[in-house]
């Protein structure tokens, strides 16, 4: 099956992998207001806040945030990989924030005080955590009372059209990232932590019109990047077909969104 959460080292060294990704989540939705934005949108907090970044990445979503939030934020990144966290302190020192901290580690075991962050983000991230509740957890200590976690997902619907042709992979017909750490598993784990947990759909549409950023966005990860060339063949030959009967593109369902969570006052 599809295992976006294996060989971790190897996917998340850099931003590379990752990019084949957003080039196919991102670079054919159609929306109203774009993706970043409309999480910043969601992150009540005011001037001054502190904010901690779990699983920052190459930090992207802070270029759109910085024009959503209000200013004079200190946000601290943080991500399990290295090379991530160098890209996105380089991305984020060029941003107006009050100050940005950096720092390598694992989400379950949170090196910061009790009760220091304002709010917390974890975009699309807690499916490569092996234990969720207890991740969530840790979130739930290191904020204020009062302070908000925003966490991002996929459901597992999220573009069936596309993972069914991963199936010449021995992939199941899904999202991994929705059978790992779903919008409806997400809504029921900060709920049971937190006590409340408001889900919020992305509302966008998708057509996908280019078959090569589909094969090398579903070939970044196990077991895709390393099938034998004859499966490789087989799903070149599954996307061409995909594409033919669209009439040149693949109308896919999109289903992304964010759960939020206050902490008791």
């Amino acid at each position: 099956m599809s295992q976006i959460t294996q060989d971790m080292d190897r996917q998340y060294s850099d931003s590379e992998k990752l990019a084949a990704r957003a080039r196919l989540s991102g670079g054919f939705s159609k929306a109203e207001v774009p993706w970043f934005t409309w999480v910043a949108q969601h992150v009540s907090v005011s001037t001054g806040a502190k904010i901690l970044d779990v699983g920052c990445g190459p930090a992207w979503f802070w270029q759109e945030a910085v024009s959503v939030l209000p200013e004079g934020l200190d946000v601290t990144l943080f991500d399990q990989s290295p090379g991530m966290v160098a890209e996105a302190e380089t991305r984020c020192r060029a941003l107006p924030f009050a100050s940005i901290s950096t720092q390598v580690g694992d989400a379950a075991s949170l090196p910061f005080a009790d009760e220091s962050f304002d709010a917390l983000i974890a975009m699309h991230m807690l499916y490569h955590v092996k234990d969720q509740a207890a991740a969530i957890a840790e979130f739930h200590r290191v904020l204020k009372p009062g302070g908000t976690l925003l966490v991002t997902t996929n459901g597992r619907n999220n573009m069936a059209e596309l993972y069914v042709l991963t199936t010449v992979f021995g992939s199941a017909p899904r999202d991994p990232a929705g059978d790992a750490f779903g919008l409806d598993r997400a809504e029921h784990l900060l709920k049971a932590q937190f006590g409340n947990a408001a889900l919020k759909i992305y509302p966008a549409t998708m057509r996908v019109t280019d078959p090569e950023v589909v094969y090398l966005a579903m070939t970044s990860y196990p077991p895709g990047d390393t099938a034998p060339t004859d499966q490789q063949a087989a799903f070149r030959a599954a996307i061409h077909s995909a594409f033919e009967a669209g009439n040149g593109g693949v109308d896919v369902t999109k289903e992304v969104g964010l759960v939020v969570s206050r902490k008791a006052a």
